[in-house]
Protein backbone atom coordinates (compact mmCIF):
# COMPACT_ATOMS: atom_id res chain seq x y z
CA UNK A 1 0.00 0.00 0.00
CA UNK A 2 2.86 2.41 0.76
CA UNK A 3 4.23 1.86 -2.76
CA UNK A 4 0.91 2.94 -4.31
CA UNK A 5 0.83 6.03 -2.10
CA UNK A 6 4.43 6.79 -3.12
CA UNK A 7 3.45 6.55 -6.80
CA UNK A 8 0.38 8.78 -6.35
CA UNK A 9 2.30 11.40 -4.34
CA UNK A 10 5.08 11.39 -6.93
CA UNK A 11 2.63 11.76 -9.80
CA UNK A 12 0.85 14.69 -8.16
CA UNK A 13 4.19 16.26 -7.25
CA UNK A 14 5.35 15.93 -10.86
CA UNK A 15 2.19 17.59 -12.13
CA UNK A 16 2.57 20.42 -9.59
CA UNK A 17 6.25 20.86 -10.44
CA UNK A 18 5.32 21.06 -14.13
CA UNK A 19 2.86 23.85 -13.37
CA UNK A 20 5.42 25.68 -11.20
CA UNK A 21 8.23 25.46 -13.72
CA UNK A 22 8.21 27.94 -16.58
CA UNK A 23 7.04 26.27 -19.77
CA UNK A 24 4.80 23.69 -18.08
CA UNK A 25 7.21 20.79 -18.19
CA UNK A 26 6.71 17.87 -20.57
CA UNK A 27 3.03 16.98 -20.27
CA UNK A 28 1.15 15.16 -17.55
CA UNK A 29 2.50 11.64 -18.08
CA UNK A 30 6.18 12.59 -18.31
CA UNK A 31 5.80 15.09 -15.45
CA UNK A 32 4.23 12.32 -13.34
CA UNK A 33 7.12 9.97 -14.09
CA UNK A 34 9.63 12.73 -13.36
CA UNK A 35 7.72 13.43 -10.14
CA UNK A 36 8.14 9.84 -9.02
CA UNK A 37 11.85 9.99 -9.83
CA UNK A 38 11.94 13.42 -8.18
CA UNK A 39 10.53 11.97 -4.98
CA UNK A 40 13.46 9.60 -4.75
CA UNK A 41 15.89 12.36 -5.74
CA UNK A 42 14.35 14.78 -3.22
CA UNK A 43 14.66 12.23 -0.43
CA UNK A 44 18.29 11.64 -1.33
CA UNK A 45 19.00 15.37 -1.62
CA UNK A 46 17.30 16.24 1.67
CA UNK A 47 19.21 13.39 3.34
CA UNK A 48 22.54 14.77 2.16
CA UNK A 49 21.58 18.28 3.29
CA UNK A 50 20.41 16.98 6.66
CA UNK A 51 16.84 18.20 6.17
CA UNK A 52 14.14 16.07 7.75
CA UNK A 53 10.61 16.57 6.45
CA UNK A 54 8.20 14.87 8.82
CA UNK A 55 4.49 15.20 9.25
CA UNK A 56 1.69 14.62 6.83
CA UNK A 57 2.96 16.87 4.04
CA UNK A 58 6.70 16.23 4.41
CA UNK A 59 6.93 13.51 1.77
CA UNK A 60 4.83 15.60 -0.62
CA UNK A 61 7.05 18.67 -0.18
CA UNK A 62 10.13 16.50 -0.64
CA UNK A 63 8.68 15.06 -3.84
CA UNK A 64 7.75 18.48 -5.24
CA UNK A 65 11.22 19.88 -4.55
CA UNK A 66 12.84 16.81 -6.08
CA UNK A 67 10.55 16.96 -9.12
CA UNK A 68 11.33 20.64 -9.64
CA UNK A 69 15.03 19.83 -9.49
CA UNK A 70 14.62 16.96 -11.97
CA UNK A 71 12.55 19.14 -14.33
CA UNK A 72 15.19 21.86 -14.10
CA UNK A 73 17.97 19.39 -14.92
CA UNK A 74 15.91 17.86 -17.75
CA UNK A 75 15.27 21.37 -19.10
CA UNK A 76 19.02 21.93 -19.35
CA UNK A 77 19.27 18.95 -21.71
CA UNK A 78 16.18 19.96 -23.68
CA UNK A 79 17.79 23.17 -24.98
Amino acid sequence: MNFIIFIVIGAIAGWLAGTIMKGGGYGFLVNAILGIIGGVFGGWLFGILGISMGGDFGPFITSVVGAIAILFIAGLFKK
